[in-house]
């Protein structure tokens, strides 16, 4: 384990072990049940992380982070997998206290269960059983510009404009990540492309990418785990390279990690989270 990452334990082994879900959230975490979209006609929950002290100074601005399955990000009781969250709320809690990184409010934003995948993916696409997925992209990219970032950015003191604001998001999330930077860097200048599904579509992210007449103003963090699928990673530092190529330079507005015996799941977003924040929002 990273040593940077501070947790408290919450549950006794045994308890874990068994399946029983642990409340695990630290920290101000404000859940808005039911938010409507009329966008997309239908409605989510959206749970939002302050930072430590934002009520103690009522001046003070923050940098936002919207990221996608918002059910995995905080707690333990309302993760896909029991106990398999992100850890987010500890973990941005605990860079920010050692001056690591920004202070953050973190939008999670919950999936639409069976919707998930229409509403990640750009195109659509007939699976080997018959069944379409995906192409709401564009529609839930709308959703967030024009109905959930207006209401977070009235109801919270936020930093306004691309540079302040990032999406971040794994597997159909990463794919719906990099597909809206790309599209909209107007609205979202930091992204946290993590174990994107960028086999979708014969890589249609790649060829995005590779389609750009000109690279917008993103900072990028990109990653995968080698134990995540036979061509994860070879699809992984195609993009990369294609975002090189571009005019995207590494260790500046561009990271790409490959994370040695990882694999495709909530424990090594988990573990990474920590360096995304640092790399996406540095202390100044």
């Amino acid at each position: 384990m990273t040593p940077w990452l501070v947790f408290s334990v919450l549950a006794t082994a045994q308890d874990v072990q068994q399946g029983a879900r642990i409340h695990s959230v630290q920290g101000d975490l404000e859940i808005v049940k039911g938010f409507v979209s009329r966008i997309l006609s239908n409605s989510r929950d959206i749970r939002i992380l302050l930072p430590e002290g934002y009520e103690r100074d009522a001046t003070r601005r923050y940098p936002v982070l919207y990221l996608n399955d918002g059910q995995n990000l905080f707690d333990g009781t309302t993760s896909f997998l029991p106990n398999k969250e992100w850890r987010v709320d500890e973990t941005s809690r605990a860079l920010a206290e050692a001056g690591l990184v920004e202070k953050l409010i973190i939008v999670g934003v919950d999936n639409a269960g069976t919707e998930r995948a229409n509403e990640y993916l750009p195109t659509r696409q007939r699976m080997d059983n018959g069944e379409e997925w995906g192409g709401k992209a564009e529609l839930y990219g709308k959703f967030l510009t024009d109905e959930l970032m207006p209401y977070v950015n009235k109801r919270f003191r936020t930093k306004t404009g691309p540079r302040f604001t990032g999406l971040g998001g794994s597997s159909f999330g990463g794919v719906l990540t990099l597909d809206l930077g790309l599209k909209h860097p107007d609205f979202f200048g930091r992204l946290a492309v993590v174990s994107p599904s960028l086999w979708w579509d014969d890589q249609v992210m790649l060829r995005q990418v590779k389609a750009i007449a000109k690279r917008p103003d993103l900072k990028i963090w990109l990653d995968v785990g080698t134990k995540e699928g036979a061509n994860s990673v070879s699809q992984t530092l195609a993009v990369r390279d294609a975002l090189v190529n571009k005019g995207w330079r590494l260790g500046q507005s561009l990271a790409c990690v490959v994370d040695q015996g990882a694999v495709h799941n909530e424990d090594a977003w988990a573990a990474r989270f920590g360096m995304v924040l640092m790399f996406l929002f540095p202390a100044h």
